[in-house]
Formats: structure tokens, C-alpha cells, sequence
């Protein structure tokens, strides 16, 4: 997935095209609209697609930037103090037309850089030797809490296509593009830039499997029947970060009881964050009687039950 697209998304037509239109359809109730297009769809007047789509938008209203920004550790971003060239280089190996500009840290970024302004710049040769903030355009910034759909009417009114999202104390908790906010309508868009993506569960011959670190504990219990839950964080690698008191290094192994017994362990993981997990079930599922015993208990070890 790309950072942008370069294309203006507005048709240009007097009544404003399709936003326009989508901006109407939110001036009613939304419970009458959504059965509206049920009762369509029930119908036969809307296809599959288009039903998902238009439950898509109404439902944009929901969600909220942070559940869709790429995160504040994987953004492509430079310091102030590089110069255009070694800008240029990093669009080139990363395929990306925007790119930040933090000064000190990437808490504190203080533009963005457009390829194409880069194009002058890259003619000249003494250019090269300049620093891109001498050409970037102003950061635009949002808070995390931000729903999509205000942040598509502010990307179209405000002409720009990415934003830096802000955590509550004020640092930069990731960044959020218009295609991002799309994807959650009519799903992902590629482009030729765009890398395979790897499956986040794989299982594997022996009737283990491997896990993103990334993956959602939401989607680790749809797939595997699993009830893993926490109120503080969402993906696979934070829950076993928050269980450990640190970032886990490769080895460490958690065995949870929650719905099935089931052992984590890390198979790659760095400083900031865990990569991969092997996760062994136990195929026995907890009974009545086990939940009423073990209720509000989970045990996990490092290397060991504890």
C-alpha cells in the first residue's frame, strides 16, 4: 500500500460528484439507511459488492484513524538534516511520493516532502546539496480518536492526501493516507509498487503455526477459536510485550489458558517490537467446568507453566 495517490479524487462537476452525494446520504438516520440498503439488497437490486460497499461508508462514520494508520515505527520518514539526494534514494527504494521530515525524532515532524518537487532539485547538481526543508509543505495533523469519515471530507477540502496522527501526549503515533481511509470502502487498492503480502497466520506441516506479530487478537480467536482478550492492546506481540513486562526475545514462550491451552512462542522479535510467534494448541478445549474454575485467571510462563 502505497502513501498516496496523486490523482484528485474530486470529479470537478458543479454539484460536487460522488462526495457530494455520500454527504447527503449522511444528513438522514443511519440505522433507516442501513435497512434501506438491506431491504435493497434483500431485493435483489444491489449485488453483492455494492452492498458491501455502500455498508462500508455508512459504517466509515465508526472507525477511527488509529484502526487504520500505518503505525508510528514502519513510516519511511528522514531527518532535516539529509540532504535532496539521499531523499531522492529513499523514495526510490521505498516507492513512496510522500515522505515526512522529523527534526531531532520522529515526535516531531515538521513537513512533508513531494517527489515531484524533488524533480527540479535532482536537474541541478548543487541542488542535490540542499535539505529537504527547504522544499517541504507543511504537515497536516489529526488525533487518533479522528473518525475516517471527517478525515476523507478534510482530505478533499483541504486538498492534501496523508496525515500525521498524534497520540494524547502530542508524538506522532503513525500516519494515515487518503487510500487508506478508501481501503475501508471498496478494499485493498495495489499498485505496481506493491509487495505480496504475507499470510499473518500460516500454519505448518507439523500442525503448528506462524504469526505475525502484528496480527490481531481479534483475528488470532476468529481463526483459531481462540479467546485471548485485553483492554490494553490489540495485536498478538503487544499482548505477549504487556504479559512479559518487556519486548520478548526469541525463545521466550507463554502458555495461556484462556478458551484452549495454547503456547506462544517468539521466533523473532528485535528491541521494539515482536515479528513472529509460533503458537503450538494443545486441540483440547476448555469445559464449562474448567472456565468456572480458571475465570478471570490467565498463566503464561517464559519457557515454563507456571
Amino acid at each position: 500500500m502505497r502513501l498516496t495517490r496523486e490523482e484528485d479524487l474530486d470529479d470537478g462537476s458543479d454539484d460536487g460528484g460522488i462526495w457530494k452525494r455520500i454527504s447527503r446520504l449522511f444528513h438522514g438516520r443511519a440505522d433507516t439507511v442501513e435497512q434501506a440498503i438491506l431491504e435493497a439488497d434483500k431485493d435483489g437490486e444491489l449485488d453483492k459488492e455494492e452492498r458491501s460497499m455502500l455498508l462500508s461508508v455508512l459504517r466509515l462514520d465508526e472507525v477511527q484513524v488509529q484502526d487504520i494508520m500505518t503505525p508510528r515505527t514502519d513510516i519511511a520518514c528522514m531527518p532535516d538534516s539529509e540532504s535532496i539526494r539521499d531523499l531522492a534514494e529513499l523514495i526510490v527504494s521505498t516507492g513512496h511520493s510522500r515522505i515526512p521530515i522529523f527534526s531531532e525524532s520522529r515526535d516531531n515532524i515538521i513537513g512533508i516532502v513531494h517527489a515531484k518537487d524533488l524533480l527540479e532539485d535532482l536537474t541541478k547538481p548543487d541542488d542535490q546539496k540542499r535539505r529537504p526543508s527547504e522544499i517541504m509543505r507543511d504537515p497536516f495533523f489529526v488525533p487518533e480518536t479522528k473518525n475516517a469519515l471527517d478525515l476523507l471530507h478534510e482530505f478533499r477540502s483541504r486538498k492534501v492526501h496523508l496525515a500525521i496522527i498524534l497520540d494524547e501526549y502530542g508524538g506522532t503515533a503513525g500516519l494515515v493516507t487518503i487510500e487508506d481511509v478508501l481501503e475501508q470502502i471498496v478494499g485493498e487498492i495495489e499498485d505496481e509498487h506493491d509487495v505480496p503480502h504475507e499470510e499473518e497466520i500460516n500454519r505448518q506441516s507439523d500442525g503448528s503455526y506462524l504469526i505475525n506479530g502484528r496480527t490481531y487478537l481479534d483475528d488470532l480467536n476468529e481463526n483459531l477459536g481462540l479467546g485471548v482478550k485485553s483492554d490494553a492492546v490489540d495485536t498478538l506481540g503487544g499482548y505477549l510485550t504487556h504479559l512479559a513486562g518487556h519486548v520478548p526475545v526469541a525463545g521466550e514462550t507463554f502458555v495461556l489458558n484462556e478458551t484452549r491451552e495454547a503456547a506462544f512462542t517468539v521466533v523473532k522479535s528485535d528491541p521494539k517490537q515482536i515479528h513472529c510467534v509460533r503458537l503450538v494448541l494443545s486441540g483440547r478445549e476448555k469445559s464449562p467446568e474448567d472456565e468456572e474454575n480458571g475465570r478471570g485467571k490467565t498463566e503464561f510462563s517464559q519457557d515454563t507453566t507456571v
